[in-house]
C-alpha cells in the first residue's frame, strides 16, 4: 500500500517594518515580493481554479469551524525554481518545489531563505534611506500571534484517514524533541514567568483534529486538497512544525515524519497502542519540559515519554527496514539516511542534549541565551534575552546569530544557489521550472498540477500535471530538446 513519498514544505516568514512610518505587516509582505520579482526576466501569476482548501478529509465540516481563506488579491507569484512566493495572511511565504527526497527538500528549504535575503536587498533598494523590512525565520511575534511552517507528504488514498489520524498524532507530538526551534515565554499564559521552551508552536494548539490552520489549530489537519490525482492521492498537510534553521532537524522533520506514514501506510502501527489519552496537552508538555523526561499518558493507561515513543517508532521503522526496504522515502538510499540519523539524535537526546549544539535549533539557541544569561548576570525575563532569541532567526546574514554558531550542514553553498532558479530534477516541479524559463512570457498562470498557456489568438491552453513524479528530468527533456515556442512543445504534448 505504501507509495513513493514526494515533499514539500510552506514557510510563512515574520516581517517588520524597520525606519518606516507604515508598519502593515501585508503591506510591507507585498513590497518584499514585488521588489524580488521585479528583478526577474518575467512574472507568472498563481491559477486559483483548482484549490480547495474547505475540503475536508473527514467528509464533512463540523459546525462553527472556519477553513483557510483563498486570498485572491494579495501577491502571488511562481519563480522558475517550480516554487510559489506569495503573501498568505499578512506574511511573506516561500513553498518549495515539490522534491523526491529529504535531503533536497532541505536544499530547496535553504534556497528560501537565499531568496527571502535577496528580497529584502531589493526591497531596501527601492524603499526611502533609512527604512528597511526585516525578515525572520521563526513562529510567533511575543505579542501571542502564530505563523506557520507547514509541511506537505504524498499519500496513499486508500489509508482511511481516522486510522491515519490515530497513528500519527503521537509522533507529531514527540517529535518536537528534535524539530523544536526553541523559544523564551508562554504566549499560551499571559503574564506567567518566562521560561524556555522547546518549541514555538506548542502552545498555539487548541485540538486534536480539524480543518483550520490559524485558529483552534489542531494537531492533524484535515485539509483534503491533494494538488494530484484524488483518485489516488491524499497531500497530508502537517502543521505543527517550527521554522528551522538547522538544516538536521529540517532533515529529521520531514525525513523522519515519511517514515513513520510509511509504517501507517502498510499497517505496521496497528495494535502498537500508541495513542495519546490527551494529546493537546501532552503537545505543550513536550514543549515545556527540558528534562525530557515527563510522562505522558497513553489511552491503555500505561506511560511514555516523548523519547521512548520516538525510539518505540524508531525501532518499528528499523525492522520494517530490514524486511521490507525504504525505497518509498527515495533513492539512493535516503530512507537509510533518515534512520541513522534518527537514531544517532535520539541516542543524543538521551545521554546529553547540550552534545547536539551543533545539530539542534533548540539546543543551540538554549545554550546561547543561558550563557548570554550568565555572563550578563540577567534572567529570562531581560528584555535583551528577548532580542536575543529574535535575532536567531534574522534571515539578514550579517545580523543572523544563527549563522555564527557553526552549525553542522548536510548540503553545500552550490546546491543551494542552484535551487534559488532551478527546480528538482525528479519530480514535476522540472517540467514547471522549465516552461517558465523557456516560455515565460506564454504563460499566464501555473500551481502545483497545471499550467496555462496563452498562445495568442487561441483559446487558453490548461495542461494537468495529476502526477507529482511524472514531468521529471528523465521524463521530458527529449520533450524539450530542439523546441523553441510554446506552441511546439503543446504540439508535441498533444502528438
Amino acid at each position: 500500500m505504501a507509495i513513493a513519498k514526494v515533499y514539500g514544505i510552506e514557510t510563512e516568514y515574520g516581517v517588520q517594518v524597520v525606519g518606516g512610518a507604515d508598519g502593515n505587516p501585508t503591506t510591507a509582505s507585498s513590497v518584499l515580493i514585488n521588489s524580488y520579482v521585479a528583478q526577474l526576466a518575467g512574472r507568472v501569476g498563481w491559477d486559483f481554479e483548482d484549490e480547495s482548501p474547505g475540503r475536508d478529509a473527514r467528509g464533512y465540516v463540523r459546525e462553527g469551524a472556519m477553513p483557510p481563506e483563498v486570498e485572491t488579491h494579495l501577491v502571488n507569484t511562481v519563480l522558475t525554481n517550480g516554487a510559489r512566493f506569495y503573501v498568505d495572511h499578512a506574511h511573506p511565504e516561500y513553498s518549495s518545489p515539490e522534491c523526491a527526497t529529504p535531503l533536497e527538500l532541505v536544499i530547496q528549504d535553504r534556497a528560501g531563505e537565499v531568496v527571502l535575503e535577496r528580497a529584502m536587498a531589493a526591497a531596501r533598494r527601492a524603499l526611502p534611506p533609512g527604512e528597511e523590512i526585516v525578515v525572520y525565520k521563526n513562529n510567533s511575534d511575543g505579542k501571542g500571534n502564530s505563523y506557520g511552517c507547514h509541511e506537505n507528504y504524498l499519500m496513499d488514498r486508500a489509508v482511511p484517514f481516522a486510522r491515519l489520524a490515530r497513528e500519527v498524532t503521537a509522533h507529531l507530538v514527540t517529535r518536537q524533541v528534535y524539530t523544536g526551534a526553541g523559544k523564551v515565554g508562554c504566549e499560551a499564559e499571559p503574564g506567567s514567568a518566562p521560561a524556555f521552551e522547546i518549541t514555538q508552536r506548542a502552545d498555539f494548539f487548541e485540538e486534536e483534529i480539524g480543518l483550520e490552520t490559524t485558529l483552534k489549530r489542531p494537531i492533524v489537519n484535515t485539509r483534503d486538497e491533494p494538488h494530484a490525482d484524488a483518485t489516488k492521492y491524499r497531500r497530508l498537510h502537517v502543521i505543527t512544525g517550527d521554522a528551522n534553521l538547522s538544516e538536521v532537524a529540517t532533515f529529521l522533520k520531514v525525513g523522519v515524519t515519511a517514515l513513520v506514514l510509511l509504517l501507517i501506510e502498510d499497517g505496521v502501527l496497528e495494535g502498537r497502542e500508541l495513542v495519546l489519552a490527551r494529546p493537546v496537552p501532552a503537545m505543550r508538555a513536550v514543549s515545556h519540559d527540558l528534562t525530557l523526561d515527563e510522562p505522558l499518558e497513553l489511552v491503555n493507561g500505561e506511560t511514555m515519554t516523548a523519547l521512548d515513543v520516538q525510539w518505540e517508532l524508531y525501532g518499528a521503522a528499523r525492522k520494517y527496514s530490514e524486511e521490507r526496504g525504504l525505497e518509498e522515502i527515495g533513492p539512493d538510499g535516503a530512507g537509510r539516511q533518515v534512520l541513522d540519523r534518527w537514531e544517532s539524535v535520539l541516542a543524543g537526546l538521551e545521554a546529553e542534549p547540550a552534545a547536539l549544539r551543533h545539530q539542534l535549533d533548540w539546543v543551540a539557541k538554549r545554550e546561547l541565551i543561558d550563557a548570554y544569561c550568565a555572563r550578563h548576570g540577567c534572567g529570562l525575563d531581560d528584555h535583551r534575552v528577548a532580542a536575543l532569541d529574535l535575532q536567531y532567526h534574522d534571515i539578514r546574514p550579517e545580523r543572523s546569530l544563527f549563522r555564527r554558531l557553526k552549525m553542522e550542514r548536510l548540503v553545500d553553498d552550490a546546491a543551494v544557489e542552484a535551487a534559488v532558479t532551478s527546480p528538482p530534477t525528479d519530480t514535476r516541479a522540472y517540467f514547471r521550472g522549465e516552461c517558465l524559463k523557456r516560455f515565460g512570457p506564454s504563460i499566464v498562470a501555473a500551481n502545483w498540477d497545471s499550467i496555462v498557456f496563452d498562445l495568442g489568438g487561441d483559446p487558453l491552453r490548461r495542461v494537468p500535471m495529476m502526477e507529482p513524479l511524472r514531468g521529471s528530468a528523465a521524463h521530458v527533456d527529449t520533450l524539450f530538446d530542439g523546441c523553441d515556442s510554446a506552441a511546439e512543445l503543446l504540439r508535441r504534448l498533444g502528438a
